[in-house]
């Protein structure tokens, strides 16, 4: 879960007009913070990026899934995930039954 004050400082970019690349750059940036604290053990600035731009994705940040090839398929998949289900987040869930209930 990232920060609430880095999540406010990528909304405030995106209010600006910033790309989505500016906006994911905070989240990379708590987890580099993250890293340097021991936080977690991550193994490599590579790992840590990777992470927060998975950060980025859950929040909702707009940025497209990896290149083909350049990642693995698995790795590819799971991005595109993180951003629908983000993207779904604001609707609702449930189904007529359960609003009825």
């Amino acid at each position: 879960m990232p920060e609430k004050k880095t999540v406010e400082r990528a909304r405030r970019k995106a209010r600006e007009g910033k790309a989505p690349t500016t906006q994911a750059g905070e989240f990379v940036r708590e987890e580099m913070e993250h890293v340097k604290e021991g936080k977690h053990g991550a193994a490599s600035r590579k790992q840590a990026i990777a992470i927060g731009l998975s950060k980025a994705r859950r929040s909702g940040v707009k940025l497209p899934p990896p290149k083909k090839g350049r990642y693995s398929e698995a790795a590819r998949r799971k991005a595109q995930r993180e951003s629908a289900r983000a993207r779904e987040a604001g609707k609702s869930i449930s189904g007529p039954k359960r609003k009825a209930a």
